[in-house]
């Protein structure tokens, strides 16, 4: 007779458990992939660059097509917690050697603390462990000085 009464109820405890693990995921990283085309970047472009400036100055493209050989692809894409957050392309085309136009998305101008550092732009972003303030005026920066966010 109490077996008939306990054994339901270890059940329902043992089943009840099972709703205790939805809320346990695996950790998911942040993974940026590709390159970060920037606008102040885009802003030094200029046509009749040749190849190997451009390269120098936006990096190596993501994508060279064999069939459309004067056209370089520029991808970025972010993903958090599994979710792709960003993506952006970017394409610069050629006549020959020489640059003649380009088109696409771009990420916001990159931001630079005194020290040389690149301050992450995103609204979310955690710049707390930078020691050194923004330069004010500077690409994106304060127009006035910024405190040190740690004191030593």
């Amino acid at each position: 007779m109490q077996l008939r009464l306990i054994a339901p109820l270890v059940a329902a405890v043992m089943l009840s458990g099972c709703g205790v693990m939805n809320w346990l995921t695996p950790y998911k990283l942040d993974i940026p992939q590709g390159n970060e085309v920037t606008a102040d970047l885009v802003g030094q472009l200029k046509p009749g660059m040749t190849r190997a400036q451009v390269r120098f100055l936006l990096g190596t493209p993501l994508l060279t097509d064999p069939f459309h050989a004067n056209r370089w692809d520029y991808v970025y894409s972010d993903a958090r917690g599994g979710t792709l957050e960003t993506k952006k392309t970017f394409a610069v085309f050629f006549d020959g050697d020489s640059l003649t136009r380009w088109e696409g998305e771009t990420l916001p101008e990159a931001v630079r603390a005194k020290d040389g550092k690149m301050l992450d732009t995103r609204p979310d972003a955690d710049n707390k462990n930078l020691q050194s303030a923004v330069e004010p005026g500077s690409a994106g920066g304060p127009t006035q000085e910024v405190k040190p966010l740690l004191k030593d």
